[in-house]
Protein backbone atom coordinates (compact mmCIF):
# COMPACT_ATOMS: atom_id res chain seq x y z
CA UNK A 1 0.00 0.00 0.00
CA UNK A 2 2.76 2.49 0.79
CA UNK A 3 3.95 5.30 -2.24
CA UNK A 4 0.47 4.17 -4.27
CA UNK A 5 -2.69 5.46 -4.70
CA UNK A 6 -3.96 3.62 -2.06
CA UNK A 7 -1.81 5.88 -0.16
CA UNK A 8 -4.15 8.68 -0.77
CA UNK A 9 -7.26 7.27 1.03
CA UNK A 10 -6.83 8.23 4.68
CA UNK A 11 -6.19 11.77 4.20
CA UNK A 12 -9.41 11.54 1.77
CA UNK A 13 -11.23 9.83 4.29
CA UNK A 14 -10.85 12.30 6.92
CA UNK A 15 -11.00 15.63 5.18
CA UNK A 16 -14.85 14.38 3.34
CA UNK A 17 -15.66 12.99 6.91
CA UNK A 18 -14.92 17.06 8.59
CA UNK A 19 -16.20 18.62 5.64
CA UNK A 20 -19.67 16.05 5.76
CA UNK A 21 -19.86 16.19 9.66
CA UNK A 22 -17.95 19.22 11.01
CA UNK A 23 -16.73 16.96 13.39
CA UNK A 24 -13.03 17.26 13.65
CA UNK A 25 -11.80 14.54 15.99
CA UNK A 26 -14.21 11.65 14.49
CA UNK A 27 -12.60 12.75 11.56
CA UNK A 28 -9.50 12.97 12.21
CA UNK A 29 -10.09 9.17 13.77
CA UNK A 30 -11.59 7.90 11.24
CA UNK A 31 -8.49 8.52 8.86
CA UNK A 32 -5.91 7.42 11.75
CA UNK A 33 -8.03 4.06 11.89
CA UNK A 34 -8.17 3.69 7.96
CA UNK A 35 -4.40 4.76 7.54
CA UNK A 36 -3.43 2.22 10.18
CA UNK A 37 -5.20 -0.60 8.34
CA UNK A 38 -4.13 0.12 5.41
CA UNK A 39 -0.40 0.30 7.11
CA UNK A 40 -0.78 -3.43 8.54
CA UNK A 41 -2.49 -4.66 5.53
CA UNK A 42 -5.74 -4.89 7.39
CA UNK A 43 -4.87 -7.29 9.69
CA UNK A 44 -6.65 -5.79 12.66
CA UNK A 45 -6.07 -8.00 15.91
CA UNK A 46 -3.07 -10.49 15.55
CA UNK A 47 0.55 -9.81 13.54
CA UNK A 48 2.42 -12.19 11.64
CA UNK A 49 6.08 -12.56 11.93
CA UNK A 50 7.75 -9.13 12.51
CA UNK A 51 4.53 -7.17 11.67
CA UNK A 52 2.36 -5.15 13.45
CA UNK A 53 -1.34 -5.64 13.85
CA UNK A 54 -3.67 -2.63 13.44
CA UNK A 55 -3.77 -2.21 17.27
CA UNK A 56 -0.32 -2.06 17.73
CA UNK A 57 0.06 0.29 15.40
CA UNK A 58 -2.27 2.48 16.46
CA UNK A 59 -0.88 2.31 20.21
CA UNK A 60 2.77 3.15 18.64
CA UNK A 61 1.47 6.19 16.60
CA UNK A 62 -0.28 7.25 19.70
CA UNK A 63 2.39 7.27 21.73
CA UNK A 64 4.98 8.33 19.62
CA UNK A 65 3.17 11.47 20.00
CA UNK A 66 4.98 11.81 23.05
CA UNK A 67 7.95 8.94 22.54
CA UNK A 68 9.82 8.83 19.66
CA UNK A 69 10.86 4.93 18.09
CA UNK A 70 14.06 3.36 16.43
CA UNK A 71 13.32 1.91 13.02
CA UNK A 72 13.95 -1.47 14.77
CA UNK A 73 11.00 -0.12 17.04
CA UNK A 74 12.90 -0.13 20.27
CA UNK A 75 11.59 2.90 22.62
CA UNK A 76 14.18 5.84 21.74
CA UNK A 77 13.82 8.84 23.76
CA UNK A 78 11.53 11.91 24.61
CA UNK A 79 9.65 13.58 21.40
CA UNK A 80 9.93 16.81 22.94
CA UNK A 81 8.84 18.71 19.71
CA UNK A 82 5.71 17.99 20.68
CA UNK A 83 5.69 17.89 24.17
CA UNK A 84 6.66 21.64 24.03
CA UNK A 85 4.36 22.76 21.36
CA UNK A 86 1.60 21.10 24.23
CA UNK A 87 3.44 22.97 26.98
CA UNK A 88 3.11 25.79 25.03
CA UNK A 89 0.11 25.66 24.38
CA UNK A 90 -0.97 25.31 28.10
CA UNK A 91 1.07 28.05 29.32
CA UNK A 92 -0.34 30.38 26.82
CA UNK A 93 -3.82 29.23 27.92
CA UNK A 94 -2.94 30.05 31.48
CA UNK A 95 -1.05 33.50 30.54
CA UNK A 96 -4.38 34.28 28.61
CA UNK A 97 -6.84 33.49 32.12
CA UNK A 98 -4.46 35.71 34.05
CA UNK A 99 -4.37 38.74 31.63
CA UNK A 100 -8.43 38.36 31.83
CA UNK A 101 -8.38 38.52 35.84
CA UNK A 102 -5.80 41.10 35.92
CA UNK A 103 -7.92 43.48 33.89
CA UNK A 104 -5.80 43.58 30.99
CA UNK A 105 -8.13 42.30 28.67
CA UNK A 106 -11.01 44.43 29.31
CA UNK A 107 -8.56 47.81 29.77
CA UNK A 108 -6.80 46.67 26.40
CA UNK A 109 -10.60 46.76 24.78
CA UNK A 110 -11.22 50.02 26.02
CA UNK A 111 -8.08 51.41 25.05
CA UNK A 112 -8.62 50.39 21.64
CA UNK A 113 -12.11 51.25 21.07
CA UNK A 114 -11.11 54.62 21.28
CA UNK A 115 -8.22 54.55 19.06
CA UNK A 116 -9.54 52.14 16.49
CA UNK A 117 -12.63 53.52 15.78
CA UNK A 118 -13.98 50.98 12.58
CA UNK A 119 -14.45 46.98 12.02
CA UNK A 120 -12.04 47.75 9.16
CA UNK A 121 -9.55 49.55 11.45
CA UNK A 122 -9.70 45.99 13.81
CA UNK A 123 -9.12 43.50 11.08
CA UNK A 124 -6.00 45.89 9.86
CA UNK A 125 -4.70 45.75 13.37
CA UNK A 126 -5.00 42.03 13.21
CA UNK A 127 -3.44 41.64 9.78
CA UNK A 128 -0.13 43.96 10.40
CA UNK A 129 0.11 42.37 14.01
CA UNK A 130 0.45 38.94 11.96
CA UNK A 131 2.81 40.91 9.22
CA UNK A 132 5.55 42.26 12.06
CA UNK A 133 5.40 39.01 14.52
CA UNK A 134 7.11 37.26 11.58
CA UNK A 135 9.48 34.95 13.21
CA UNK A 136 7.14 31.73 13.15
CA UNK A 137 3.49 30.55 12.55
CA UNK A 138 2.84 28.96 15.49
CA UNK A 139 3.66 31.56 17.76
CA UNK A 140 2.07 34.62 15.41
CA UNK A 141 -0.97 32.36 15.09
CA UNK A 142 -1.05 32.45 19.22
CA UNK A 143 0.57 35.28 20.10
CA UNK A 144 -1.77 37.63 17.15
CA UNK A 145 -4.93 36.47 18.72
CA UNK A 146 -4.18 37.13 22.10
CA UNK A 147 -3.29 40.80 20.89
CA UNK A 148 -5.93 41.74 18.49
CA UNK A 149 -9.20 39.37 20.23
CA UNK A 150 -10.32 41.91 22.60
CA UNK A 151 -10.65 44.80 19.97
CA UNK A 152 -11.93 42.60 16.98
CA UNK A 153 -14.66 41.72 19.13
CA UNK A 154 -15.48 45.02 20.27
CA UNK A 155 -15.96 46.09 16.94
CA UNK A 156 -18.08 42.83 15.99
CA UNK A 157 -15.56 41.25 13.65
CA UNK A 158 -16.60 37.18 13.61
CA UNK A 159 -13.66 34.96 15.10
CA UNK A 160 -13.69 33.21 12.08
CA UNK A 161 -12.56 36.09 9.97
CA UNK A 162 -9.82 37.01 12.70
CA UNK A 163 -8.70 33.64 12.29
CA UNK A 164 -9.00 33.84 8.25
CA UNK A 165 -6.63 37.28 9.10
CA UNK A 166 -4.14 35.53 11.61
CA UNK A 167 -4.03 32.26 9.28
CA UNK A 168 -3.39 34.50 5.86
CA UNK A 169 -0.68 36.43 7.56
CA UNK A 170 1.44 33.75 9.31
CA UNK A 171 2.69 31.11 6.69
CA UNK A 172 2.42 34.00 4.09
CA UNK A 173 4.69 36.03 5.81
CA UNK A 174 7.27 33.28 7.49
CA UNK A 175 7.92 31.82 3.99
CA UNK A 176 9.55 35.04 2.84
CA UNK A 177 11.14 36.25 5.59
CA UNK A 178 14.84 34.63 5.84
CA UNK A 179 15.25 35.54 9.47
CA UNK A 180 12.40 33.14 10.93
CA UNK A 181 12.13 29.72 11.37
CA UNK A 182 10.79 28.78 8.24
CA UNK A 183 13.09 31.22 6.02
CA UNK A 184 15.93 29.09 7.70
CA UNK A 185 14.48 25.73 7.34
CA UNK A 186 14.39 26.50 3.65
CA UNK A 187 17.67 27.89 2.93
CA UNK A 188 18.61 25.08 4.32
CA UNK A 189 17.16 22.86 1.68
CA UNK A 190 17.98 25.13 -0.90
CA UNK A 191 21.50 24.72 -0.40
CA UNK A 192 21.28 21.13 -0.48
CA UNK A 193 20.05 21.03 -3.52
CA UNK A 194 22.72 24.06 -5.33
CA UNK A 195 25.21 21.66 -3.67
CA UNK A 196 24.02 18.51 -5.58
CA UNK A 197 23.52 19.69 -8.90
CA UNK A 198 26.58 21.77 -8.63
CA UNK A 199 25.49 25.43 -9.00
CA UNK A 200 27.87 28.51 -8.16
CA UNK A 201 25.67 30.84 -10.26
CA UNK A 202 23.92 31.93 -6.83
CA UNK A 203 24.40 31.34 -2.82
CA UNK A 204 21.49 29.35 -0.63
CA UNK A 205 20.38 33.25 0.99
CA UNK A 206 20.63 34.97 -2.70
CA UNK A 207 18.28 32.11 -4.28
CA UNK A 208 16.11 32.49 -1.79
CA UNK A 209 16.12 36.03 -1.76
CA UNK A 210 15.24 36.34 -5.52
CA UNK A 211 12.55 33.57 -5.30
CA UNK A 212 10.42 36.06 -2.74
CA UNK A 213 8.62 38.07 -5.28
CA UNK A 214 8.14 35.09 -7.23
CA UNK A 215 6.14 33.63 -4.32
CA UNK A 216 3.12 34.62 -5.89
CA UNK A 217 0.78 32.69 -3.97
CA UNK A 218 2.28 35.12 -0.60
CA UNK A 219 1.12 37.90 -2.62
CA UNK A 220 -1.99 37.69 -3.47
CA UNK A 221 -3.00 36.27 -0.36
CA UNK A 222 -1.96 39.62 1.29
CA UNK A 223 -3.38 41.35 -0.74
CA UNK A 224 -6.97 39.60 -0.25
CA UNK A 225 -6.69 40.25 3.24
CA UNK A 226 -6.24 43.98 3.08
CA UNK A 227 -8.86 44.30 0.37
CA UNK A 228 -11.05 42.12 2.57
CA UNK A 229 -10.35 44.41 5.58
CA UNK A 230 -11.00 47.85 3.51
CA UNK A 231 -13.50 46.78 1.34
CA UNK A 232 -15.53 44.70 3.85
CA UNK A 233 -15.68 42.21 1.21
CA UNK A 234 -17.10 38.78 2.64
CA UNK A 235 -18.08 35.95 0.86
CA UNK A 236 -19.30 32.05 0.89
CA UNK A 237 -19.75 31.02 4.55
CA UNK A 238 -18.07 34.02 5.98
CA UNK A 239 -20.64 36.53 5.07
CA UNK A 240 -23.17 34.67 7.25
CA UNK A 241 -20.14 34.55 10.12
CA UNK A 242 -20.27 38.21 9.58
CA UNK A 243 -23.52 39.20 9.59
CA UNK A 244 -24.12 37.83 12.99
CA UNK A 245 -21.39 39.28 14.20
CA UNK A 246 -22.96 42.69 12.88
CA UNK A 247 -26.39 42.18 13.40
CA UNK A 248 -26.44 40.55 17.23
CA UNK A 249 -23.04 40.98 18.63
CA UNK A 250 -22.00 37.12 18.96
CA UNK A 251 -18.98 37.15 17.03
CA UNK A 252 -19.16 33.18 17.31
CA UNK A 253 -21.37 29.87 17.41
CA UNK A 254 -21.50 29.92 21.21
CA UNK A 255 -23.64 26.52 20.29
CA UNK A 256 -20.32 25.04 18.93
CA UNK A 257 -16.75 24.15 20.49
CA UNK A 258 -14.33 26.97 20.57
CA UNK A 259 -10.47 26.04 21.32
CA UNK A 260 -8.37 28.48 23.51
CA UNK A 261 -12.11 30.27 24.99
CA UNK A 262 -12.47 30.06 28.73
CA UNK A 263 -15.31 28.60 29.52
CA UNK A 264 -16.38 29.92 32.94
CA UNK A 265 -16.73 33.88 34.33
CA UNK A 266 -13.41 34.41 36.06
CA UNK A 267 -13.14 36.76 38.50
CA UNK A 268 -11.63 40.50 36.56
CA UNK A 269 -9.84 43.49 38.26
CA UNK A 270 -11.59 46.70 37.24
CA UNK A 271 -8.38 48.71 38.06
CA UNK A 272 -6.57 46.91 35.19
CA UNK A 273 -4.50 48.66 33.04
CA UNK A 274 -3.45 48.12 29.12
CA UNK A 275 -0.27 47.01 30.21
CA UNK A 276 -1.52 44.20 32.23
CA UNK A 277 -2.19 42.21 28.50
CA UNK A 278 1.09 44.55 26.71
CA UNK A 279 3.51 43.78 29.03
CA UNK A 280 3.28 39.63 29.38
CA UNK A 281 2.73 39.72 25.42
CA UNK A 282 6.14 41.44 24.78
CA UNK A 283 7.71 39.86 27.51
CA UNK A 284 6.40 36.60 25.33
CA UNK A 285 7.44 38.50 22.37
CA UNK A 286 11.21 39.30 23.66
CA UNK A 287 11.76 35.62 25.68
CA UNK A 288 10.46 33.84 22.27
CA UNK A 289 12.95 35.28 20.02
CA UNK A 290 15.79 35.46 22.41
CA UNK A 291 15.59 32.09 23.46
CA UNK A 292 15.40 31.04 19.27
CA UNK A 293 18.89 33.16 18.84
CA UNK A 294 20.14 31.13 22.09
CA UNK A 295 19.57 27.60 21.07
CA UNK A 296 20.36 27.93 17.68
CA UNK A 297 23.71 29.59 18.68
CA UNK A 298 24.43 26.36 21.13
CA UNK A 299 23.04 23.78 18.81
CA UNK A 300 25.34 25.59 15.62
CA UNK A 301 28.31 25.70 17.94
CA UNK A 302 28.08 21.91 19.23
CA UNK A 303 27.84 21.16 15.56
CA UNK A 304 30.45 23.04 13.76
CA UNK A 305 32.61 24.51 17.03
CA UNK A 306 32.09 27.98 15.78
CA UNK A 307 29.91 31.28 16.24
CA UNK A 308 26.68 31.16 14.35
CA UNK A 309 25.87 34.05 12.59
CA UNK A 310 21.87 35.45 12.59
CA UNK A 311 21.10 33.23 9.97
CA UNK A 312 22.85 30.55 11.22
CA UNK A 313 21.11 30.99 14.91
CA UNK A 314 17.35 30.86 12.96
CA UNK A 315 18.39 27.81 10.62
CA UNK A 316 19.79 25.84 13.99
CA UNK A 317 16.91 26.74 16.42
CA UNK A 318 15.13 24.33 18.75
CA UNK A 319 11.42 26.43 17.55
CA UNK A 320 9.29 24.25 20.62
CA UNK A 321 12.03 24.66 23.15
CA UNK A 322 12.34 28.14 22.88
CA UNK A 323 8.53 28.45 22.76
CA UNK A 324 8.47 26.93 25.58
CA UNK A 325 11.41 29.12 27.15
CA UNK A 326 9.47 32.67 25.70
CA UNK A 327 6.10 31.53 27.11
CA UNK A 328 7.55 30.96 30.53
CA UNK A 329 8.75 34.47 30.60
CA UNK A 330 5.54 35.73 29.45
CA UNK A 331 3.85 33.73 32.40
CA UNK A 332 6.27 35.25 34.93
CA UNK A 333 5.54 38.94 33.71
CA UNK A 334 1.43 37.76 33.73
CA UNK A 335 1.94 36.16 37.40
CA UNK A 336 3.77 39.34 38.67
CA UNK A 337 0.75 41.63 37.58
CA UNK A 338 -1.13 39.56 39.11
CA UNK A 339 -0.33 39.57 42.46
CA UNK A 340 0.10 43.30 41.81
CA UNK A 341 -3.39 43.63 41.46
CA UNK A 342 -4.64 41.45 44.25
CA UNK A 343 -2.45 43.74 46.52
CA UNK A 344 -4.60 46.63 45.21
CA UNK A 345 -8.28 45.48 45.12
CA UNK A 346 -9.99 43.10 46.95
CA UNK A 347 -12.17 42.04 44.20
CA UNK A 348 -9.76 39.08 43.39
CA UNK A 349 -7.89 37.22 45.88
CA UNK A 350 -5.87 33.92 46.37
CA UNK A 351 -8.96 31.62 44.82
CA UNK A 352 -8.81 33.33 41.71
CA UNK A 353 -5.61 32.40 40.97
CA UNK A 354 -6.09 28.73 40.90
CA UNK A 355 -9.46 29.08 38.92
CA UNK A 356 -7.66 31.19 36.46
CA UNK A 357 -4.73 28.15 36.30
CA UNK A 358 -7.46 26.01 36.22
CA UNK A 359 -9.28 27.59 33.20
CA UNK A 360 -6.29 28.38 31.66
CA UNK A 361 -5.62 24.74 31.19
CA UNK A 362 -8.66 23.36 30.51
CA UNK A 363 -9.33 26.43 27.53
CA UNK A 364 -6.77 24.76 25.40
CA UNK A 365 -7.66 20.95 25.75
CA UNK A 366 -10.06 20.80 23.12
CA UNK A 367 -6.86 22.37 20.50
CA UNK A 368 -4.42 19.74 21.81
CA UNK A 369 -6.67 16.43 21.44
CA UNK A 370 -6.83 17.94 17.86
CA UNK A 371 -2.89 17.97 17.42
CA UNK A 372 -2.63 14.84 18.51
CA UNK A 373 -5.25 12.97 16.46
CA UNK A 374 -3.39 15.62 13.39
CA UNK A 375 0.10 14.43 14.58
CA UNK A 376 -1.09 10.48 14.59
CA UNK A 377 -2.74 11.10 11.07
CA UNK A 378 0.42 12.58 9.29
CA UNK A 379 2.42 10.16 10.83
CA UNK A 380 0.88 7.33 9.37
CA UNK A 381 0.51 9.27 5.76
CA UNK A 382 4.21 9.32 6.15
CA UNK A 383 4.59 5.89 6.34
CA UNK A 384 2.14 5.10 4.02
CA UNK A 385 4.54 7.60 1.85
CA UNK A 386 1.35 9.13 0.25
CA UNK A 387 3.60 12.49 -0.13
CA UNK A 388 5.71 10.39 -2.53
CA UNK A 389 3.41 8.98 -4.54
CA UNK A 390 1.83 12.73 -5.46
CA UNK A 391 5.81 13.92 -5.51
CA UNK A 392 6.28 10.69 -8.49
CA UNK A 393 3.33 11.72 -10.84
CA UNK A 394 5.02 14.99 -11.07
CA UNK A 395 8.56 13.59 -11.96
CA UNK A 396 6.49 11.20 -14.05
CA UNK A 397 4.96 13.90 -16.08
CA UNK A 398 6.21 14.97 -19.43
CA UNK A 399 4.69 17.87 -20.21
CA UNK A 400 5.92 20.99 -21.69
CA UNK A 401 8.59 22.77 -19.09
CA UNK A 402 7.18 25.61 -19.17
CA UNK A 403 4.26 24.18 -17.39
CA UNK A 404 5.87 23.28 -14.42
CA UNK A 405 5.86 26.35 -12.22
CA UNK A 406 2.16 25.50 -12.25
CA UNK A 407 2.58 21.87 -12.01
CA UNK A 408 4.73 22.31 -8.93
CA UNK A 409 2.08 24.89 -7.33
CA UNK A 410 -0.84 22.70 -7.76
CA UNK A 411 0.94 19.41 -7.21
CA UNK A 412 2.67 20.85 -3.58
CA UNK A 413 -0.88 22.35 -2.89
CA UNK A 414 -2.94 19.02 -2.85
CA UNK A 415 0.04 17.53 -0.99
CA UNK A 416 0.05 19.96 1.65
CA UNK A 417 -3.76 19.56 1.62
CA UNK A 418 -3.67 16.32 2.06
CA UNK A 419 -0.67 15.26 4.63
CA UNK A 420 -1.54 18.63 6.35
CA UNK A 421 2.22 20.12 6.51
CA UNK A 422 3.90 22.54 4.38
CA UNK A 423 7.01 21.80 5.43
CA UNK A 424 7.05 17.70 4.77
CA UNK A 425 6.01 19.27 1.26
CA UNK A 426 9.03 21.52 1.18
CA UNK A 427 11.20 18.79 2.31
CA UNK A 428 9.77 15.91 -0.39
CA UNK A 429 9.37 18.37 -3.71
CA UNK A 430 11.90 21.16 -3.65
CA UNK A 431 14.92 18.22 -4.30
CA UNK A 432 12.41 17.10 -6.32
CA UNK A 433 11.93 20.31 -8.41
CA UNK A 434 15.75 20.81 -8.34
CA UNK A 435 16.46 17.69 -9.97
CA UNK A 436 13.43 18.56 -12.37
CA UNK A 437 14.83 21.76 -13.93
CA UNK A 438 18.54 19.94 -13.36
CA UNK A 439 17.93 18.07 -16.29
CA UNK A 440 15.53 19.98 -18.30
CA UNK A 441 15.97 23.70 -18.17
CA UNK A 442 18.09 24.96 -14.86
CA UNK A 443 16.49 28.52 -15.79
CA UNK A 444 13.62 27.52 -14.30
CA UNK A 445 15.00 26.32 -11.15
CA UNK A 446 14.12 29.50 -8.87
CA UNK A 447 10.66 29.61 -10.55
CA UNK A 448 10.19 26.16 -9.60
CA UNK A 449 11.15 26.27 -6.24
CA UNK A 450 9.07 29.22 -5.63
CA UNK A 451 6.14 27.39 -6.89
CA UNK A 452 6.62 24.48 -4.70
CA UNK A 453 6.96 27.29 -1.59
CA UNK A 454 3.59 28.54 -2.73
CA UNK A 455 1.66 25.51 -2.86
CA UNK A 456 2.87 24.16 -0.06
CA UNK A 457 1.25 27.19 1.87
CA UNK A 458 -1.97 26.99 -0.19
CA UNK A 459 -2.40 23.55 0.39
CA UNK A 460 -1.81 23.98 4.28
CA UNK A 461 -3.98 26.74 4.48
CA UNK A 462 -7.17 24.96 2.86
CA UNK A 463 -5.96 21.62 5.28
CA UNK A 464 -8.24 21.02 8.19
CA UNK A 465 -5.54 18.71 9.44
CA UNK A 466 -2.79 21.15 9.24
CA UNK A 467 -1.49 22.24 12.67
CA UNK A 468 -1.46 26.03 11.65
CA UNK A 469 -4.60 25.92 10.92
CA UNK A 470 -5.60 24.39 14.21
CA UNK A 471 -3.02 26.89 15.89
CA UNK A 472 -5.11 29.59 13.58
CA UNK A 473 -8.64 28.83 15.11
CA UNK A 474 -7.22 28.23 18.55
CA UNK A 475 -5.18 32.08 18.49
CA UNK A 476 -8.64 33.80 17.30
CA UNK A 477 -10.95 31.46 19.84
CA UNK A 478 -12.61 30.14 16.72
CA UNK A 479 -14.40 27.04 16.25
CA UNK A 480 -12.19 24.77 13.95
CA UNK A 481 -14.29 23.53 10.97
CA UNK A 482 -15.88 27.39 10.97
CA UNK A 483 -12.66 28.32 10.93
CA UNK A 484 -11.55 26.17 7.98
CA UNK A 485 -14.76 26.22 5.79
CA UNK A 486 -14.67 30.14 5.62
CA UNK A 487 -11.21 30.46 4.50
CA UNK A 488 -11.24 27.67 1.58
CA UNK A 489 -13.13 30.04 -0.90
CA UNK A 490 -10.28 32.86 -0.08
CA UNK A 491 -7.25 30.65 -0.37
CA UNK A 492 -8.92 29.27 -3.64
CA UNK A 493 -9.17 32.77 -4.86
CA UNK A 494 -5.96 33.61 -3.88
CA UNK A 495 -4.74 30.27 -5.92
CA UNK A 496 -6.54 30.70 -8.92
CA UNK A 497 -4.88 34.26 -9.27
CA UNK A 498 -1.49 32.95 -8.29
CA UNK A 499 -1.75 29.77 -10.72
CA UNK A 500 -2.47 32.57 -13.58
CA UNK A 501 0.99 34.09 -12.28
CA UNK A 502 2.79 31.04 -12.37
CA UNK A 503 1.64 30.24 -15.91
CA UNK A 504 2.78 33.94 -16.92
CA UNK A 505 6.35 32.83 -15.47
CA UNK A 506 6.97 29.78 -16.60
CA UNK A 507 6.29 30.73 -20.47
CA UNK A 508 7.91 34.21 -20.22
CA UNK A 509 10.73 33.62 -17.14
CA UNK A 510 9.82 37.69 -16.40
CA UNK A 511 8.88 37.64 -12.72
CA UNK A 512 7.61 41.05 -12.62
CA UNK A 513 4.92 40.12 -15.59
CA UNK A 514 3.71 37.49 -13.63
CA UNK A 515 3.63 40.27 -10.15
CA UNK A 516 1.70 42.32 -12.74
CA UNK A 517 -0.87 39.86 -13.54
CA UNK A 518 -1.15 38.91 -10.26
CA UNK A 519 -2.18 43.20 -9.53
CA UNK A 520 -4.05 43.04 -11.92
CA UNK A 521 -6.14 40.84 -10.81
CA UNK A 522 -6.35 41.95 -7.18
CA UNK A 523 -7.74 45.05 -8.81
CA UNK A 524 -10.38 43.70 -10.79
CA UNK A 525 -11.07 41.11 -7.58
CA UNK A 526 -11.46 44.21 -5.28
CA UNK A 527 -13.82 46.17 -7.91
CA UNK A 528 -15.96 43.16 -8.80
CA UNK A 529 -16.03 41.96 -5.20
CA UNK A 530 -16.45 44.99 -4.09
CA UNK A 531 -19.62 46.22 -5.96
CA UNK A 532 -20.67 42.76 -5.06
CA UNK A 533 -20.90 43.58 -1.25
CA UNK A 534 -22.15 46.85 -1.53
CA UNK A 535 -25.40 45.31 -3.21
CA UNK A 536 -25.80 42.60 -0.22
CA UNK A 537 -25.08 44.80 2.16
CA UNK A 538 -27.99 47.38 0.35
CA UNK A 539 -30.32 44.25 0.19
CA UNK A 540 -29.70 43.45 3.80
CA UNK A 541 -30.50 46.48 5.25
CA UNK A 542 -33.73 46.89 3.26
CA UNK A 543 -34.74 43.04 3.96
CA UNK A 544 -34.24 44.40 7.72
Amino acid sequence: MEGTIYSIIPPIIAILMVLLTRRVLLSLGAGIVSAALLVTGFNFFQASGDELSTLESLWLTFSGVFWSYGSDGAPGELNLWNIFIILFLLILGVITAFINVSGGARAFGDWAMKRVKTRAGAQLLAAMLGIIIFIDDYFNSLAVGQIARPVTDRHRVSRAKLAYIIDSTAAPVCVVSPISSWGAYIIAIIGGILVHHGITDYSAFSAFMQIIPMNLYVWATLGIVLIVALRGVDFGLMRKHELRAIETGHVYDETKEIPGELKNDLPTSSHGTVGDLVWPIIALVIGTVGAMMWTGSQLYREDTGQAASLIQMFEYTDVAKSLVYGGLVGLVVAIILLINQMKRTNEIGGTAFILALKEGVKSMLPAIYILIFAWMLVGLIGELQTGEYLASLVEASNLNVAWLPLILFLTAGVMAFSTGTSWGSFGILLPIAGQITAVTDVELLLPALAAVLAGAVFGDHCSPISDTTILSSTGAGSNHMDHVLTQIPYALTAAAIAAAGYVVLGFTDNTLLALGLVVLLLIVFAIVMGKISTNNNVRSTEEN
